[in-house]
């Protein structure tokens, strides 16, 4: 007969093991943290030239403690196509987002709508640049379009029908999304719930617009300026340059005077220096203090938010991404914004931190891509991967690594011929070592083509959206990595681009990337495949 002391004991213990089971298959909390326009180059962990400004510490600490993917890049560099990749884990041509102005379908917002499925709260604050309302969210706060640096609006869900659904704040954005964030956490009613939470910032998009505490950040230091800026006689081809250079003052706007309609030595009016290269200089040093200062600003804000995760016991048992919708380019190649496909461009920080999975201080040099970040969500958050994304999860190389399956070769494509910034369209392949780029130099809707940027009102600063010349690059990324020389007619690399051209063409036949739709660009992409 067995005694109540021993029945209670046997209770007792069955409850502990039952307990702690039920507390170690808890699903882990997810914090997506994105910002817009971060370069990899523009932190401490990606090394260059801005490296040793000890830029991003926050930033950097969450690296070294979780696993830093050394190679992310994405699939086209502009925000609203970058974004929903991100939310579909499909590419352009599938999801149907080409370019600022495509609108993905409600019923595309796969990311939540599958953390939905698996008993997850879902949210959204910050910027979204997605146009329709974000209705597979349990919550959403969002900015409307780019946002305001300054005394900035949301949409929010529950204030209203959508769009007009508004709520402002006095204080600047990158602050005022944090303190939404942190008062989302404060207001939780079902915490035995996880959570998924995409916490975006607008910083720092240009037109760089910092808080003002931040004014005397990095003002006596002298920014690193890359040689590229200057000089670079063996870099891009007819269809960046023009023949014999005839239109470098009308393709990709500039630090310094050479674009005609967008350069930043007349936005910030320093032509006056005593030559042209001072003038250059002054130009980049404003540029980037600019752009930093708006980094910066991110960086605290992430700082104490970090700080209120451990304080409220959520740090161990959350996995944190940190990562941006593309790169930037930073005065390489004498260009601003992004758009090219030129590395600073594609590449962006991605940084897993997840104590319970990940290695602290280890890394990847793996391909990974935009597209990959939706399957990497579900799959570390237990779910399986739907098979209509096109993305890979990533959960093996962060458990061990490496993972022998995985691509490589990573797409892109930009569609936004001559708009806005004047850069070509264009699609190419990166592997590790090297990168192959076509310019088909035409835009994708012909009832546009002959129409203004569509960015400057007038007609004395504006330039067409005409066709530019075709014309292929090849870069050897591991002899060549700040891309100085194109050595697409270096016989050396014959075989090494004969072999990028096909897989190339694999890559677009699975990706559903062959323009189907626009028959008249392949007539070019086949009538100067060979050149």
């Amino acid at each position: 007969m067995k005694t109540p002391f021993l029945t209670l004991t046997v209770t007792v213990i069955f409850c502990i093991s039952f307990c702690n089971a039920q507390k170690s298959n808890k699903k882990p909390n997810v914090i997506y943290i994105m910002t817009d326009d971060h370069a990899a180059q523009a932190t401490g962990l990606y090394g260059g030239r801005l490296a040793n400004l000890n830029l991003t510490p926050n930033i950097d600490k969450l690296g070294k403690e979780g696993m830093v993917f050394e190679n992310c890049f994405v699939t086209n560099s502009i925000c609203t196509p970058s974004r929903a990749s991100i939310i579909t884990g499909q590419y352009s041509q599938t999801n149907g987002v080409l370019d600022l102005w495509g609108d993905l379908d409600v019923e595309k917002q796969y990311l939540p709508m599958e953390m939905k499925k698996m008993g997850y709260e879902t949210a959204i604050i910050g910027k979204w640049h997605l146009h329709n309302e974000p209705v597979a969210f349990d919550y959403y706060k969002v900015l409307p379009g780019q946002g305001k640096y300054f005394d900035p609006e949301f949409r929010e869900k529950g204030k209203g029908t959508w769009p007009d659904n508004i709520v402002k704040y006095q204080g600047h954005v990158t602050d005022v999304v944090t303190n939404n964030v942190i008062e989302w956490f404060d207001n939780r009613k079902e915490t035995e719930k996880p959570f998924f939470l995409m916490y975006h910032f607008k910083a720092p998009h240009d037109m760089f617009e910092f808080n003002p505490k931040y004014a005397n950040y990095l003002k006596d230091v002298h920014i690193p300026e890359p040689e590229s800026l200057y000089n670079q006689p063996f870099w891009g081809s007819e269809a960046t340059r023009g023949k014999n250079d005839s239109l470098i003052h009308d393709i990709g706007s500039s630090i310094s005077s050479r674009h005609r309609n967008r350069n930043y030595v007349d936005i910030y009016k320093t032509g006056d220096r005593p030559t042209e290269k001072e003038a250059t200089s002054a130009a980049y040093q404003e540029y980037l203090k600019r752009y930093l200062r708006c980094v910066k600003g991110v960086d605290d804000n992430l700082g104490r938010f970090f700080e209120y995760l451990k304080n409220n016991g959520l740090w161990e048992n959350t996995i944190i991404i940190y990562t941006s919708d593309q790169g930037m380019m930073l005065g390489e190649h004498d260009m601003e914004d992004k758009r090219w496909m030129y590395e600073e461009s594609i590449r962006m920080p991605f940084i897993v931190h997840y104590p319970k999975m990940v290695t602290a201080g280890t890394s990847s040099d793996e391909l990974i891509n935009n597209t990959d970040f939706a399957p990497t969500i579900i799959d570390m958050a237990g779910g399986k991967v739907p098979d209509y994304m096109q993305g890979k999860s990533m959960e093996r190389i962060i458990k061990k690594g490496k993972d022998k399956h995985w691509r490589n070769y990573t797409y892109y494509r930009y569609w936004m011929h001559m708009i806005h910034h004047d850069i070509p369209a264009h699609f190419g392949l990166r592997s590790k070592d090297y990168k192959l780029i076509f310019y088909y130099g035409k835009y994708h809707d012909l009832e546009k083509e002959g129409s203004l940027t569509m960015y400057w009102n007038d007609e004395d600063h504006s330039n067409k959206v005409l066709p530019t010349p075709v014309a292929w690059e090849f870069y050897d990324l591991k002899n060549d990595p700040y891309e100085l020389t194109n050595a697409y007619k270096n016989a050396k690399y014959k075989k090494v681009i004969a072999e990028m051209k096909t897989q190339l063409k694999i890559e677009r036949r699975v990706l559903n990337e062959e323009d189907e739709k626009y028959p008249f660009l392949q007539e070019i992409i086949e009538g100067h495949w060979n050149d």
